[in-house]
């Protein structure tokens, strides 16, 4: 794989089992690329060490005044020098390339998770922990892939020098080959505290950046509420403790650095005295002297890839851990669920393979019927936006008994995911808006029955596009060329809700679920979105979490949510008349306004006369007043 060649076709599937297994399977992943980099490093490393050899040709040449030798000494040196120029040159290709794609991959590997996730990704693991491993630890583990190869190059070369030597000059070479041996033992203890001050510092500096994202992400909610300061304490204590840890783990290394320079200095005093001695003796040539000095002095290059090697293994550890627990997370099956809807729903699986038909819901007992308007009300946001994301085919959970939802009686878990993405679009209470132009922010897959100009004009964005249409001198008064900033910052809640609306008319899904997607617009936009989407949306599967009157009167169909499960159902002004908990989280009554029970209330005090069904009920004086105050 070729950095030009990205982004990977198939990344792969991961062995997400532990962090070093992940480690394994990614250099296994690009081992041609490892083998091409171990190659050219041999072959850099080699060359280098050769050199001494070519020198000390030369010294014996010049010593015994041999033209001949000085000649195949110089030549010996160009060949050396060619290759070390191109071994290092294509070592250093080989390696970035290295540890481009395997960067690469691991991105491809979250983004592909975070899609199959979706919303549920952030509820199973922190957005912060999701922001540092696709930032600072893709380049940790990219770092460790990467210099693999160049460890290995370095091991082999070692240990053929030492060889080498050992037959070259017994004696010296023995030396050295003891001496680089008490060298690499003498670090290994070190580096097991080091790795250990690495893992602290990693989690201390991961927990910064976790603090850093939620203050940033609610940093509205904090001014709102003057918590900025204390927020602002918090992550000040954060970033000294990684600071702390930073520097603990700075030291661990420096004495390293210091056992690394301090022992091969005493090796290469102690192999120079020596070889002296034996040269005085006449025991070695001046010319075997200086290649021995010159290779021993080479070892001193590996022993730094190997100090480099242990640097990047302890520092991805923890990086490629985090990584493994976001890539092992699975999308839930619901295990229990079957094509028995409970409600009368009906098993279709459509002419396009895909699911169809009613929606159903059988942890709750939400029933949404094919090709009309649902409305729910739930008093909890918090559960109402877990019960969208269920209805979406992300919640089901075997081990908690919590069965799928069903799609004409197809259990969503259980088909493929791009078939479940394709019959249901959830859009929550807080869409995001990508940068780009309105024509781009539109462009999505669709069925191309709602054109962009139709789903704008029934979320009533004309005001938007005015604005976007005066908005810069380069759009020519054509609103679709206006770039949106991210996440749509330059346009009001309002308006930033209205244009994901449309971005989601215009998909056109068989099931379309909406959280709240009036909650930010005047009463009078929102009598007109209200219209506009049900006429938009005919014929086509559609739920809207709200309590908005002005909504839930144009449903077919309401269904009231308490504790998680759906109490009564029925249209709005049936439910307003009869049941009094519905009309206090609707009109905003007290218990007492309303005549509601008290909170301990089950669904077994719903009046038998209101049950999860069209059932219509009597309309009481109280109901008329509300709706002609609404109307």
């Amino acid at each position: 794989m070729q950095i030009r060649d990205l982004p990977y076709p198939d990344p792969g599937v991961p062995d997400a089992r532990s962090g070093i297994r992940f480690l394994v399977w990614l250099w296994r992943s690009q081992l041609d690329g490892q083998l091409r980099s171990l190659a050219w490093g041999t072959l850099h490393m080699v060359a280098v060490a050769a050199l001494p050899i070519a020198v000390g040709v030369a010294v014996e040449a010049a010593a015994t005044r041999s033209g001949e030798g000085l000649v195949r000494a110089g030549g010996l040196m160009a060949v050396l020098g060619l290759a070390v120029t191109v071994g290092d040159t294509m070592l250093h290709r080989t390696a970035i390339t290295n540890w481009i794609t395997a960067a690469a991959r691991v991105q491809q590997l979250l983004a592909r998770q975070a899609t199959a996730l979706g919303a549920t990704l952030t509820r199973r693991v922190a957005a912060g922990e999701v922001v540092a491993v696709s930032t600072g630890d893709i380049e940790k583990i990219g770092w460790f892939v990467e210099s693999v190869s160049r460890f290995g190059a370095a091991l082999l070369t070692t240990v053929g020098v030492c060889a080498a030597l050992t037959v070259y000059e017994p004696v010296l070479g023995g030396m050295v080959s003891v001496g680089v041996l008490v060298l690499v033992l003498a670090v290994l203890p070190l580096l097991s505290p080091a790795t250990r001050r690495a893992d602290a510092q990693r989690a201390k500096a991961g927990r910064a950046t976790e603090l850093a994202a939620d203050t940033v992400a609610g940093l509205r909610v904090l001014r709102g509420i003057g918590g900025e300061e204390l927020f602002l304490d918090r992550y000040r204590r954060a970033s000294q403790e990684a600071r702390r840890a930073a520097v603990r783990t700075a030291r661990m290394w420096s004495l390293i650095d210091a056992v690394q320079v301090l022992l091969p200095g005493l090796l290469l005093i102690s192999v120079v005295w020596f070889g002296a001695r034996l040269a005085l003796d006449g025991r070695v040539a001046a010319g075997e002297l200086v290649t021995v000095y010159g290779a021993v002095a080479f070892l001193l290059f590996p022993l730094r890839l190997f100090q480099e090697f242990a640097m990047a293994y302890s520092f991805s550890r923890p990086s490629a851990k985090r990584a493994a627990r976001v890539l092992a997370l699975r999308r839930e099956t619901g295990g229990g669920a079957t094509a028995d809807t409970g409600e009368g729903g009906r098993e279709d699986t459509g002419g396009n393979g895909g699911p169809h038909g009613d929606l159903y819901d059988p942890a709750s007992g939400l029933l949404a019927p094919a090709g009309r308007l649902t409305a729910v009300v739930c008093g909890d946001p918090d559960l109402a936006g877990r019960l969208a994301e269920r209805l979406g085919g992300h919640g089901g959970d075997a081990a908690e008994g919590t069965p799928s939802v069903l799609l004409g009686g197809v259990a969503l878990d259980e088909v493929p995911l791009e078939t479940a993405r394709t019959a249901v679009l959830v859009q929550d209470k807080d869409p995001v808006l990508l940068s780009g132009t309105l024509r781009e922010l539109l462009d999505v897959p669709s069925s191309g029955k709602v054109t962009p100009r139709q789903a704008l004009d029934a979320a009533q964005c004309g005001d938007v596009l005015d604005a976007l249409a005066q908005s810069g001198t380069d759009t020519g008064g054509d609103p679709m060329r206006a770039r949106i900033t991210e996440r749509g910052r330059s346009l009001s809640g309002g308006q930033r809700q209205r244009l994901a609306l449309a971005r989601s008319l215009v998909a056109d899904p068989e099931v379309l679920v909406l959280d709240e997607p009036t909650s930010a617009v005047d009463s009078h936009t929102e009598a007109r979105v209200a219209e506009a989407l049900r006429r938009v949306r005919a014929g086509r599967t559609t739920v809207v979490f709200s309590s908005s009157p002005l909504v839930l009167d144009r449903a077919d169909r309401v269904a009231f949510v308490r504790n998680g499960e759906v109490v009564a159902a029925g249209t709005h002004r049936e439910l307003l008349s009869g049941v009094p908990e519905y009309r206090a989280v609707v009109t905003r009554e007290t218990d007492v306004e309303a005549g509601a029970p008290a909170d301990d209330t089950t669904a077994a005090d719903i009046p038998a006369d209101i049950p999860a069904d069209d059932t219509v009920a009597a309309r009481g004086p109280r109901h008329r007043e509300h709706m002609e105050e609404t109307a």
